[in-house]
């Protein structure tokens, strides 16, 4: 449990857990997720995802926001039903903006999944998901554990850093 790392893995148990540290190129794809949830317009929430193919190659890239040519007015994000009624998350527009088959793909987020991502990004044929870890107002906010429990039933790897 060296830095606090751990995937969720229904083969490998301990606790529900498999522990392992993300590679240097994990890390270094989490850190761009990171990047691009910094382009996103949402004052509450910037959440920002990286999908990888073979061998560390970006296939595409997303953060939480409202569909091309749809205003980007800073009022509409501050309308919270108006909002959500509008914005795509991270996963979804990293799905969108990559043009080929995502089987066998990683997908890397910022934080966890809602269960809607979830089963999205599991129809793609995704099979591992480095994540970060939620701040404790988002846990608060979201339940993550019904997303967790989907990846798990479909046998897609977890990494929470």
């Amino acid at each position: 449990m060296s830095k606090g790392y751990y995937a969720i893995n229904p083969t490998h148990k301990k606790e529900g857990f498999l522990l392992r540290d993300p590679t240097k190129w994990e890390t270094r794809f989490l850190e761009l997720a990171k990047t691009v949830a910094k382009w996103s317009k949402d004052p509450s929430t910037k959440c920002g995802a990286v999908i990888t193919k073979g061998k560390n190659k970006v296939i595409g890239i997303g953060y939480n926001g409202f569909a091309r040519g749809m205003s980007d007015d800073t009022d509409l994000y501050n309308d919270r039903d108006e909002k959500l009624s509008r914005v795509i998350h991270a996963e979804m527009n990293a799905i969108f903006n990559s043009a080929t088959d995502l089987t066998g793909c990683t997908m890397f987020t910022t934080i966890p999944p809602c269960e809607r991502c979830a089963v999205h990004v599991i129809t793609t044929g995704i099979k591992l998901w480095v994540m970060g870890s939620p701040t404790p107002e988002q846990e608060k906010r979201w339940n993550f554990s019904k997303s967790y429990q989907f990846l798990r039933e479909a046998g897609v790897d977890i990494i929470k850093v």
